[in-house]
């Protein structure tokens, strides 16, 4: 087997082929000279085949992975998530009301209606938001309610039933993982849905799927390629050539995929602009992490002098009722 990208990918370029395209024009020099020389090395990396692309990139991952351009990868990636069959019909306007500003830590989040009437919400999280399970309760039950306004509009008020309703998936796949997931190592995808303890036949329509990828590495990374799962989360969470090449040899439609981000590789401009707003992207997915790290800090100290607060207290009714007199300042 081979063991370079460009054995697969003869558009890739060389490095002194890249740097002298950037030193040609004033605004790519600029543009890569504002880049600190990490970041530099990480953008060479990929442009030349020592890395592959991450396609947890924002920009890479809509271009490929657009439900209206090609429609077929995103009906895959969601069918083999849910365990089923489904298609889209038709991408919804993500006009759902927020409960705060989360779109910084978001690659992508998608509403998209499947063929039997159900819906479906993908997030591609770079960093994983705090209290991952009850924003996706929230926002799950946002987007039940924006489904029966839509589906009671679509039908006379006469006619409208609640059988009309149809379940709603919220799907959340992290790049980088809350501390939640890393308590069960050993599972990297988790699916949910609302179940009676008598097991009442009710479908209470949501469905929840968290899939950490950064996990999913630890799991996989001296195993090969064996479900058809494993190959689009490998395809999502790698970028060393090595998993690469294991993909494409196991599962050769992958490599469509990776032609397409080495034809936008070519356009230097093009890729360079995406690369910076990465940057960017990271910056803002950063510190948000750092505010929301800090504020369950802050949560749980107030929570350790609460609980010392009343053992003070208990302790002192108890040295009071032994007739000890405590004044505590």
């Amino acid at each position: 087997m081979a063991d370079k990208l460009q054995d697969y990918f003869p558009l890739i370029r060389t490095r002194e082929e890249v740097l002298d395209e950037i030193r040609s024009k004033d605004n790519l020099r600029k543009m890569y000279e504002e880049w600190r020389p990490k970041q530099q090395m990480e953008f060479l990396d990929f442009c030349t085949g020592v890395r592959g692309v991450k396609m947890l990139y924002d920009s890479f991952f809509k271009e490929i992975m657009n439900p209206e351009s090609a429609p077929e990868r995103l009906n895959e990636l969601l069918s083999v998530l849910l365990g089923k069959e489904v298609k889209i019909v038709q991408v919804l306007p993500n006009d759902s009301t927020r409960i705060a500003d989360e779109s910084s830590l978001l690659v992508m989040d998608i509403v998209v209606s499947l063929r039997d009437g159900s819906m479906a919400n993908l997030e591609m999280q770079k960093i994983g938001y705090a209290f991952p399970g009850q924003r996706s309760a929230c926002y799950c039950a946002d987007l039940l309610l924006r489904q029966y306004k839509r589906v009671r509009s679509e039908k006379k008020k006469d006619v409208f039933s609640y059988r009309d309703i149809q379940t709603v998936y919220n799907i959340v796949l992290f790049e980088k993982s809350t501390r939640e997931f890393h308590e069960l190592q050993k599972n990297y995808i988790h699916r949910s849905r609302q179940r009676f303890d008598t097991d009442l036949d009710v479908n209470l329509l949501q469905e929840f799927i968290f899939v950490p990828l950064d996990i999913f590495k630890e799991n996989t990374q001296n195993k090969s390629v064996d479900s058809e799962l494993d190959a689009w989360l490998t395809f999502l969470a790698y970028d060393s050539p090595e998993k690469i090449i294991q993909l494409i040899e196991k599962y050769p439609r992958f490599k469509q995929m990776y032609d397409e981000i080495y034809v936008i590789c070519r356009n230097m401009e093009r890729v360079m602009g995406m690369f910076s707003k990465e940057l960017q992207e990271l910056d803002r997915n950063t510190v948000q992490y750092m505010i929301d790290d800090m504020q369950e800090e802050i949560i749980k100290q107030s929570d350790t002098i609460d609980s010392l607060k009343r053992l003070v207290e208990e302790q002192k009714k108890l040295l009071e009722q032994s007739g000890i007199v405590v004044d505590l300042i």
